[in-house]
C-alpha cells in the first residue's frame, strides 16, 4: 500500500503538519484544482479506490475554518508533500 511520512513542525505561533509521499505527484497546473470538491486527478484510478474527490475539498475547509492552510508541492526524489500550517493557540 501507499505510505506516507508525517511530521509536526512547531515554530513560533504556528504548527506544521507534513505529509509526505511516493506517489506520482501533483503536477503544478492541478495544484488548486485538486481542493476543489469532486475533482480527481486520474478518474480511473481514483475510482477503483472509491474515491469521490472529497476528502482535500474537506480537509481544506476545516483547516481553512482554524485559521490555517494547507498547500501541496513535489517532494525531493518523486511524490508529492502536503504541509497543513495552523496557528498555535496557547
Amino acid at each position: 500500500g501507499m505510505r506516507a511520512d508525517v511530521s509536526l513542525t512547531v515554530a513560533g505561533d504556528a504548527a506544521m503538519i507534513s505529509i509526505a509521499d511516493r506517489g506520482p505527484g501533483i503536477p503544478p497546473g492541478e495544484r488548486q484544482a485538486i481542493f476543489e470538491p469532486f475533482y480527481r486527478l486520474e478518474t480511473s484510478r481514483s475510482r477503483a479506490h472509491g474515491g469521490t474527490g472529497l476528502g482535500l475539498a474537506i480537509v481544506q475547509q476545516i483547516v481553512q475554518r482554524h485559521g490555517g492552510k494547507v498547500e501541496v508541492s513535489d517532494r525531493e526524489g518523486g511524490g508529492a508533500v502536503f504541509i497543513v500550517t495552523l496557528p498555535v493557540v496557547a
